[in-house]
């Protein structure tokens, strides 16, 4: 059996930017979070209460997002094959799961105050929403980049997008209820909102879960790549193939190999080479385990769910 690993757990440069990037977006969450509080208090309004308490779980969450990227950078251990790398998959969906929960707080609170609508001050909301939309949109900027290529800090930005969008929400309810006395806009805020925040926290639950349950990575024809080591000069028939995410970034792929001819273990660097090269290029694959054979299993089907 050949392995190839062309990534193991180096720490690179820019997991420091992200760490510190995560812990500033966190210090100034749980800033405007205790202001908005505070804000929610006075004013009375229930959209800036609920956007206090849906930026106090987003600190909660980018903070975990820091400690998962700490703990992820644990080298190997004999009980811990793989590493800690998939801690940032379950404190995605971690995240994803409290602000589901928020969320529903949200619904259940605006459907009340639709049905009995309370006073509000409108000037006092317009200050809090103003200093909050300021603090989100210095977090975004912090974790766009590192969104792109870390699901783990996705979620937190998801996070982060969904406040500022909220803030921007907020403001304008504000003005409408402080110039029209439009109380009922408040609720209804709080629920347009949690709808918006609903549908973009499913695609990181969906995402969390497939690679938690090892499904085959999102793009990734298997059929295809069957189709394209079966090319290889030597290669009978590829079966037995599995294919998964150790976390967002890492793919993993395993098959049985059987052989036209029945060869030395050293004749086939030849053609590992050519599956090495083919799993790189074209699909990004940067962890194999190819098993070789020469007829060596009943069933060649190209999915198996025995042992072998």
């Amino acid at each position: 059996m050949d392995t190839d690993s062309l990534t193991g757990g180096h720490y690179h440069p820019n997991h420091v930017a992200k760490e510190k990037s995560l812990l500033a977006s966190t210090l100034l969450n749980f800033s405007i979070s205790l202001t908005e509080v505070a804000g929610g208090l006075l004013s009375g309004s229930l959209a800036l209460f609920s956007d206090a308490l849906h930026n106090l779980g987003d600190s909660f969450a980018i903070f975990i997002a820091y400690i998962a990227s700490l703990i992820s950078k644990r080298g190997i251990t004999d009980r811990k094959t793989f590493g800690y790398k998939r801690i940032e998959i379950l404190a995605a969906l971690f995240n994803a799961v409290v602000l589901i929960v928020i969320i529903v707080y949200l619904f259940i609170e605006a459907y009340r105050r639709l049905s009995d609508p309370m006073p509000i001050k409108g000037m006092i909301m317009l200050l809090v929403a103003l200093a909050g939309l300021l603090a989100n949109l210095v977090s975004v900027f912090l974790l766009r980049h590192h969104a792109k290529k870390d699901i783990n800090v996705k979620a937190a930005y998801l996070h982060l997008v969904g406040d500022t969008i909220s803030s921007l929400v907020v403001i304008v309810s504000a003005i409408l209820i402080h110039f029209f006395n439009l109380y009922w806009i408040d609720p209804l805020v709080t629920i347009l909102l949690g709808l918006y925040l609903l549908r973009e926290t499913y695609s990181v639950l969906r995402e969390t879960v497939d690679i938690l349950m090892q499904g085959t990575p999102e793009g990734l024809d298997l059929r295809k790549v069957k189709e394209a080591l079966e090319a290889i000069p030597g290669i009978r028939n590829i079966h037995h193939v599995h294919a998964w995410n150790l976390n967002d970034r890492e793919i993993h792929f395993e098959c049985h190999v059987d052989l036209i001819q029945d060869i030395r273990i050293s004749e086939t660097d030849t053609i590992l080479e050519q599956i090495r090269q083919i799993l790189r290029e074209r699909y990004q694959i940067a962890h194999i385990t190819i098993q070789y054979g020469f007829h060596c299993c009943d069933d060649t089907a190209m999915l198996s769910s025995g042992t072998h």
